[in-house]
């Protein structure tokens, strides 16, 4: 579980590191504001077209091998970054570092294989943390690092250290969860699944419209994390060191919420009922964010709708998990963090696109529809019995692990 929780840390923090210093590179590398969201963008369009890749390579190789070789292109798009002085090569680092992010889908297929069914929602508390905290350190390191000049070199070679780390641990230490017996047992139950069916999958399973909570959640959480950095910046006239703070303090509270508290609160009231507290929240502080003019209404805005988008990702998987047969749960897993990183190209893209034709409120609001659109989803399922685990998806049985 530690070393688990490292691989997805890592992972996050590539996406985020990037975050604080890219509005504050514009003047030098001829970048616009909505040259900041495609660069934010494509690291999550390369991620979203890998993701089933690396979720279907684990169910057939093991989940141990995928998770080290992700690390390993991680370290090398870090290196890259380190060295980007154009745009061009800063597009082509972050590319790279989409396209080898497979490790959040792969790690949760890892946590299902080993944990039962009662359990599943702490345990995804756990990577839900490192999620959250390295959407966090990312932006608190790139801030820090960068010395408030907007240098990659220090936050990149950092970042690349951390995932060297990492991977000496993975290899050392990390035990296989999905053995060759077990491996060979799922092939032949998934036999009747060709490659071309991920919708087939999803919609035999049930899982269609719990995919697509994915996509519109980390649209959300990308939003504010593309929007906010320009709006104190704008406002406040803050640099990237005091949005690094804000970050890290963040990273805090949703470190203590995800690792200590989702899996009390799922116990107490369910996962939907948690799901439908933490969207709510979301749209709370999106809709704060909207009319905030003072400091104290933007951080309340910012830290409402992070902290709701920290309860809405474990409760997801755990959803998610719990609805999979076992022999198709790398592949789901893959299939919801590709629809995670095309919410994360939705985010930053649609909210640029706001910004830049009707200002900060109205990407604000927008952000909060989204998040609307998640409340009624958990509302329109807590109306629905609770079923078992998906079953008879192309033939194949479910597994109480």
């Amino acid at each position: 579980m530690p070393i688990l929780f490292v691989t997805v840390l890592i992972d996050l923090i590539g996406f985020g590191i990037i975050i604080p210093i890219l509005p504050f590179m514009a003047p030098p590398l001829g970048a616009s504001d909505f040259d900041i969201a495609l660069i934010i963008a494509i690291y999550s369009v390369f991620n979203g077209l890998a993701a089933p890749f690396w979720g279907r390579l684990s169910d057939r190789i093991g989940r141990k091998p995928v998770l080290l070789i992700c690390l390993v292109g991680a370290a090398a798009s870090y290196v890259l970054l380190a060295f980007a002085h154009t745009l061009v090569m800063l597009y082509v680092s972050r590319a790279l570092a989409g396209a080898m992010a497979g490790n959040f889908g792969v790690a949760s297929a890892m946590i299902a294989d080993i944990t039962r069914p009662e359990n599943r929602a702490k345990a995804m508390g756990m990577i839900g943390a490192a999620f959250g905290l390295g959407m966090v350190i990312g932006p608190f390191l790139g801030g820090v690092l960068s010395a408030g000049d907007g240098d990659f070199m220090r936050p990149a070679m950092v970042a690349a250290a951390m995932s060297t780390c990492a991977l000496i641990a993975g290899w050392i230490w990390l035990p296989e969860s999905h053995s060759s017996e077990t491996r060979t047992r799922h092939r032949q139950a998934a036999g009747q699944v060709k490659a071309a069916s991920t919708w087939r999958m999803l919609r035999e399973s049930g899982n269609t419209l719990l995919a697509g909570q994915y996509f519109l959640a980390n649209s959300c959480h990308t939003s504010v994390s593309y929007l906010f950095p320009l709006w104190v910046g704008a406002s406040l006239g803050w640099g990237a060191r005091e949005v690094g703070v804000v970050f890290g303090v963040q990273g805090v509270a949703m470190v203590l919420l995800q690792a200590g508290l989702i899996g009390r609160f799922v116990r107490a009231v369910g996962e939907l009922k948690l799901l439908l507290f933490g969207s709510s929240l979301m749209t709370m502080g999106f809709i704060i964010a909207g009319f905030a003019h003072s400091a104290p209404a933007i951080l309340v805005g910012f830290f409402a709708a992070i902290t709701g988008g920290t309860v809405c990702t474990p409760v997801l998987n755990a959803l998610v998990a719990n609805r999979t047969p076992a022999a198709l749960r790398g592949r789901m897993l893959g299939t919801t963090s590709s629809s995670s990183a095309y919410g994360r190209v939705c985010g930053p893209m649609l909210a640029g696109t706001i910004l830049s034709l009707a200002g900060f409120q109205p990407a604000w609001f927008v952000a909060s529809t989204l998040a609307v659109l998640i409340a009624l989803w958990a509302l329109s399922q807590l109306r629905i019995p609770t079923r078992p685990l998906a079953a008879g998806v192309a033939g194949v049985s479910g597994d109480p692990s």
